[in-house]
């Protein structure tokens, strides 16, 4: 195949291509396929929007994605993992597990051995090279969707536009595959027949149309024909990278939401074109949701208080992303930053290992309890005020807009397929979640998860799927400090016999 964008012949035959797609997308659902049928025939096509918010997905804003539900499966009770935040979303796809179980415990993180003075950003693919060598090769603690495949002589390929770490984060072992990046590619040979088909990627922009579109003809042009993966994750970088900087719903942000919602037509009409389409289930979900963002806490001035140094000079105090380190392991500094914490209105729910601090949650509540764990892990505020654009969900943290909170609007995410394996013309409202992907994609090509992929089969959306007792319900976690001022509490969905954290909240009295 030639490049999707080199002439106006090959555009042409994408854009009539393109619109057989959508002819497709709008007649009436089929009917789903009866009787059994043998599993692993078809692969699976991820694509992870970044930051796609459910509300985003209107006829009028997406319809290219608004279409596909409308063929195949809309969940719409579907949930990122708490942290809210990019790269440890990336890694619970990989390995179908929570942090807890992974490691990888925020946006960025703390390893002394590496860094005792600072948390390392995991958007570097260089910092968890660096990780990885300090842990004796042990950068996430769980076996990766792509080694599973691995094993059973099968490939899973990457192609991303979004950051050196979260692409790695998704095949960091490359596991007889390959991982297509815009500035790096594994096997190196893999990276140089992109730049030969497709030339230099083009500069960050935003939108980041120009990197989207060039990491879509890679996977199409290039990435399918040289791996022939059977399982694919596709990630775009927008609407995330336009929306931190403009905000949810401003004007750029919905060009940037248009432009996505092309792409996906390309990536249908390039696998139509290729003989393909009726051989991959698509599924299209975003790696966490997005909020306005207000003020945030005065951090460094919290904890000046508690701050100091060790015999070896580094700091006694490391935070970063919500995560508090006390390297001397003072209970007495632990308990009062939480005080501290819980006496501004700017932070939220607060974990501490087994809720041990009067008023604070369990990291187990959150799915974050980990040796590689800090003393305390907070959310910033948040309430349900809209914007001037009207969209709901604010947070108290930096900058104009993002995600990282226990809100709802950062937490529910966006999850939308269609493919052979997939009922038609459904909505499923019970719980799902980021890590049920790798032991939905193992399932249907007729392999064992690994015990540690803690996800689920998302059986009710598959023809055929078993029929499971879902016994849904809701509960709550609660603490409060002992004179009643300050309470936080998570709320779950309780199905399948898992949990799901719907939110987390604080409340002052």
């Amino acid at each position: 195949m030639m490049p999707l964008y080199c002439g106006a012949m090959r555009d042409c035959r994408v854009l009539a291509l393109a619109a057989a797609v959508l002819g497709l997308l709008g007649c009436s659902a089929p009917e789903p396929e009866s009787g059994p049928r043998e599993r692993g025939q078809h692969r699976h096509l991820l694509i992870v929007l970044d930051g796609l918010r459910p509300d985003y997905v209107t006829p009028e804003l997406m319809p290219n994605l608004h279409a596909l539900g409308e063929r195949g499966v809309v969940f719409t009770n579907h949930h990122a993992v708490y942290p809210t935040v990019t790269r440890v979303n990336a890694a619970s796809i990989s390995t179908g597990a929570y942090p807890e179980t992974h490691g990888l415990l925020g946006n960025s993180v703390f390893f002394p051995d590496v860094d005792a003075t600072r948390f390392l950003s995991t958007g570097e693919r260089d910092n968890l090279l660096r990780i990885e060598s300090a842990e004796d090769g042990r950068l996430l603690t769980a076996p990766t969707l792509g080694e599973r495949l691995q094993d059973a002589g099968r490939r899973l390929l990457v192609a991303s536009a979004g950051s050196t770490g979260s692409s790695f984060l998704l095949n960091h072992t490359v596991a007889g595959g390959g991982i297509i990046h815009y500035d790096y590619a594994l096997p190196a040979e893999l990276g140089e027949a992109v730049q030969q088909r497709l030339g230099p990627p083009p500069p960050a922009a935003m939108p980041n149309s120009g990197r989207n579109r060039y990491i879509v003809d890679a996977l199409l042009d290039v990435g399918l024909a040289r791996v022939d993966p059977t399982v694919a994750i596709l990630w775009l970088s927008d609407p995330d990278t336009t929306a931190h900087a403009h905000g949810v719903g401003h004007p750029t942000s919905v060009a940037a939401l248009r432009a996505v919602d092309e792409e996906l037509a390309r990536i249908q009409a390039g696998l139509l074109e290729a003989g393909l389409l009726d051989t991959f289930n698509i599924w299209v979900t975003s790696d966490h949701g997005f909020s306005t963002h207000t003020d945030r806490v005065d951090l460094d001035a919290l904890l000046a208080p508690f701050a100091g140094e060790l015999e070896d000079g580094s700091p006694r105090v490391v935070a970063g992303g919500g995560a508090i380190y006390v390297r001397d392991g003072d209970a007495a500094a632990v308990a009062g930053i939480v005080r501290a914490l819980q006496e501004s209105e700017r932070v939220g729910a607060i974990f501490t290992r087994d809720g041990h601090v009067p008023g604070t949650l369990a990291f187990a509540d959150a799915r974050w309890d980990h040796e590689r764990s800090a003393a305390i892990l907070f959310s910033p505020a948040w309430t349900a005020a809209e914007n001037e654009y009207g969209y709901r969900g604010t947070a108290a943290s930096y900058g104009t807009a993002g995600h990282g909170s226990t809100s709802p609007y950062d937490i529910h995410n966006t999850l939308i397929a269609a493919g052979p394996d997939l009922q038609a013309g459904v909505e499923v409202s019970l719980p799902s979640s980021n890590v049920d992907f790798a032991p939905t994609f193992l399932y249907l090509l007729g392999m064992i998860a690994a015990p540690t992929m803690t996800g689920r089969v998302l059986t009710t959306a598959l023809v055929d799927g078993p029929e499971l007792p879902a016994d849904e319900r809701p509960a709550e976690l609660a603490a409060e400090t002992p004179d009643g001022r300050y309470r936080a509490a998570a709320q779950l969905s309780l199905a399948f016999g898992r949990r799901y954290l719907d939110s987390a909240t604080a409340e002052r009295r």
